[in-house]
């Protein structure tokens, strides 16, 4: 124990002395090694061009280690050559900093290199530039991370580099003092861990995790470190056994594989022992064996042969090959019994999968070599990012940070929108996070969230608004005797169907108070709109409403709005609109066609004057006369009548194109019709006119044009204008006129308007 004290105490370690830190020459020959294992390019003299300009410009400077600073930079380019990224990803590691803390600007290194690269230094330089003057910590780190999805939505590389340079900050923390290490940790494990794990990148997250873990629980961090090397021999036998069967067993089966023994990392284990309440002696499974082969064929061919070879955990093996994790990840992971009842882990996956498993959204950013020898990225990444597009909604739409940063870590939290969980049969079933117990009951079956008078949540008993983790099993208990659902059980769940199936037990059971109460809504409703509501109770009319709103039969009626699922308003409103239906007198089309046809065959003609519309339609008597919108007619047009099907005749021009165009059958259908004149033509009333205008446009048209209606006293009812790339306007107008004599009128007035090319009446189509 006085050995882990000590290195708790050399957190806070003293400055470096020249001799201990590696030559900047030596870590920049590493790094062009790691480029070359995977460019396809061999022209690397721009990284050359980069590391000088970096190394330059950093010179005078010194990191609180005491190293050089351009040694950050050039660590943070490995990580990034560690993850096979583009040359401009690179060359962006290496001057990640040169903007924010040296002479140098943006268009300098746009200059140098490209505008690409200045771009994904300035999207770096922007994450860190966080207002100290803030005091509020949720302020700081709200406005830091707006920044970030900014540059995230731009070009994914920005975070990828901040990721590195996160990581080779935190391998040196150290040197920092104690409270900025718990600030730095904390923020780390917080979003930039789960920012790795969403984006799959397996290597970065396990690191910056137990990196985390060291600083922010030192103690359990050492004694953690110290009992598993304890363990060490006697892992290392265990797992040498497993892997030589593994291997042995595969090549009899001529299956190519590589067979790989692992220990958890750190933080995996801490987790497992705080979350299970257990001591390091009780985690068995503290290491995992990969299999790595060539096809997913393979994959499960080595499934079957390994549970010929060791017992199957029952209900947690997990197949992630056919459903990939979000962040792509796909493997197989059969929990396995091995010799002498050690449990243990397996992964196996192709090599794919393996460098998707490590690298993440790194292993799909393809690059392709342009003709000049530059390379681009290809928009595969996009559409991988569909979740950063919600983050950027909030952040525009947020102007509350602490809104913002909630909204944030519950995002970021995992990254978890589901928990899922097991029920006693084994079967899956996946909740929204924060759901409990009862929206588990009421996902198997109404009738068991009915009864629930209980659960077991891992073989203990909770209380019924516990809250479900991923990973649990879920027991419900039932009673015969349960008086069903609370109604404070509607304030605690968290699935939409739990609450509707709650709902729907209350309606249920309460039926015959809901019927009496909705009967008498709709009658206190009526009274105070004075409405006499039997009048509107016909069968026909009630079957309206039945119809309408999906009802079988009227108690169903009474009873939703009774409980408020339906307002008595609603109904009221359907019943009379039925009841006025019935009581406007409509015309058939047979009985237009037969009332036309005694016209010519008695050669009687008998006047039927329509007060609303002027019209004069022969030989036909109590029918609905309507304006076609397609021509308007006005007064002193020759016009004629079409029967429409059920909604009497409509009134055409006779030079309307639908007209025009009309087929024979259609042509049995017209009527003759006329215009009344009016009694009184200082009182006659309003059409609606349309015309397009076209004119050379120029300024100052719209008012010429404007001025004449106005001087007439006419009302524009709209007005649309577009212009051609050869400069000819088209005015579509729609105004009210008394006929075609003033329509005419006004048409050479505004003939005489400047520019004006032609002028044209809207004859449908």
């Amino acid at each position: 124990m006085t050995d882990v004290k000590e290195r708790i105490r050399s957190i806070d370690a003293p400055v470096l002395s020249p001799g201990d830190y590696q030559d900047p020459e030596d870590l920049f020959r590493t790094l062009i090694v790691r480029i070359e294992k995977y460019h396809p390019s061999d022209d690397l003299r721009v990284i050359h061009k980069a590391y000088e300009m970096a190394k330059e410009a950093h010179s005078t400077q010194k990191r609180k280690s005491g190293e050089p600073y351009i040694i950050h930079p050039l660590c943070v380019s490995i990580i990034l050559a560690d993850l096979e990224l583009d040359k401009e990803t690179i060359e962006a590691g290496l001057l990640h900093d040169v903007v924010e803390d040296t002479a140098l600007t943006h268009e300098d290194v746009a200059q140098a290199f490209s505008e690409e690269v200045a771009q994904l230094v300035d999207g770096v330089s922007k994450l860190s530039k966080i207002n100290y003057h803030k005091t509020d910590k949720v302020e700081m780190q709200a406005d830091n991370l707006r920044k970030m999805f900014l540059a995230m939505a731009k070009d994914i590389r920005v975070i990828l580099i901040k990721l590195a340079d996160r990581l080779h900050n935190m391998r040196t923390l150290q040197y920092m003092r104690r409270e900025k290490q718990i600030e730095v940790a904390q923020e780390t494990l917080d979003i930039y861990s789960p920012i790795a794990e969403r984006l799959g990148i397996s290597r970065i997250k396990t690191e910056l995790d137990d990196l985390c873990l060291k600083y922010l629980e030192p103690e359990a961090y050492y004694e953690l470190v110290e009992k598993v090397n304890l363990k060490k021999s006697e892992r290392d036998a265990f797992v040498g056994a497993i892997e030589f069967e593994i291997q042995s067993q595969l090549m009899d089966a001529g299956i190519e594989a590589q067979v790989v023994g692992r220990a958890k990392h750190f933080f995996s284990i801490y987790k497992k022992m705080v979350n299970q309440q257990k001591t390091i002696d009780q985690i068995y499974d503290m290491f995992a064996i990969r299999v790595i082969v060539k096809t997913v064929q393979d994959c499960y061919t080595v499934l079957g042969i390994i549970h010929e070879l060791y017992k199957l955990i029952p209900g947690r093996f997990k197949a992630y090959i056919a459903r990939p994790k979000e962040n792509r990840y796909q493997s197989l992971h059969p929990p396995l019994i091995g010799p002498g009842g050690m449990p243990f882990e397996l992964q196996i996956r192709t090599e794919e999968m393996h460098k998707t498993a490590e690298y993440g959204i790194a292993a799909h950013w393809k690059y392709k070599e342009a003709s000049d020898g530059r390379t681009s990225s290809s928009d595969q990444g996009e559409a991988k990012l569909n979740w950063l597009r919600q983050i950027l909604e909030w952040q525009r739409d947020m102007s509350d940070n602490q809104e913002f940063m909630s909204l944030l870590k519950s995002d970021l939290d995992l990254f978890a929108e589901n928990v899922y969980c097991f029920s006693p049969a084994g079967d899956v079933k996946s909740l929204p996070n924060g759901s409990n117990t009862i929206d588990f009951a009421y996902s198997i079956h109404s009738a068991v969230g009915n009864r629930m008078v209980g659960a077991r949540v891992n073989g203990k008993l909770v209380p019924i608004e516990y809250v479900i983790q991923n990973g649990a099993q879920v027991e419900i208990i039932t009673s015969q005797n349960a008086k069903g659902p609370s109604l404070d059980w509607l304030k605690v769940v968290k699935s939409s169907q739990a609450k509707t199936k709650i709902n729907q037990w209350f309606r249920k059971e309460n039926k015959e108070e809901n019927i009496t109460r909705g009967r008498e809504l709709l009658a206190q409703y009526a009274k105070e709109k004075n409405l006499n509501l039997p009048d509107y109770m016909k069968s026909e009319y009630m079957d309206a409403v039945m119809t309408k709103y999906g009802f079988k039969d009227w108690d169903h009626v009474l009873a939703a709005v009774g409980h408020g699922g339906l307002k008595e308003g609603q109904v009221v409103n359907k019943l009379i609109e039925s009841f006025k239906k019935e009581k406007t007198k409509r015309i058939t089309d047979e009985d237009v066609l037969e009332a036309a046809k005694k016209e010519k065959d008695t050669g009687k003609e008998k006047e039927v004057h329509a007060d609303k519309t002027g019209i004069v339609v022969r030989g036909i008597h109590d029918v609905a006369v309507r304006f076609s919108k397609c021509c308007s007619p006005i007064p002193g047009d020759e016009i004629v009548g079409f029967i429409t099907r059920g909604r009497g005749i409509s009134i055409h021009r006779t030079d309307c194109v639908n007209v025009i165009n009309m087929s024979d059958a259609d042509r049995a259908r017209l009527i003759d019709a006329e215009w009344q004149t009016p009694k009184d033509t200082k009182h006659a009333g309003t059409y609606t006119a349309e015309i397009n205008i076209y004119a050379h446009n120029r300024t100052g048209l719209l008012i010429d044009i404007s001025r004449i209606f106005l001087e007439r006293n006419i009302d524009i009812g709209m007005m649309n204008v577009r212009t051609s790339k050869q400069g000819t306007a088209t005015l579509e107008m729609k105004f009210e006129v008394h006929s075609t004599e003033e329509l005419r009128s006004l048409i050479e007035k505004l003939r005489s308007v400047q520019s004006v090319i032609d002028i044209e009446r809207k004859t449908g189509g």
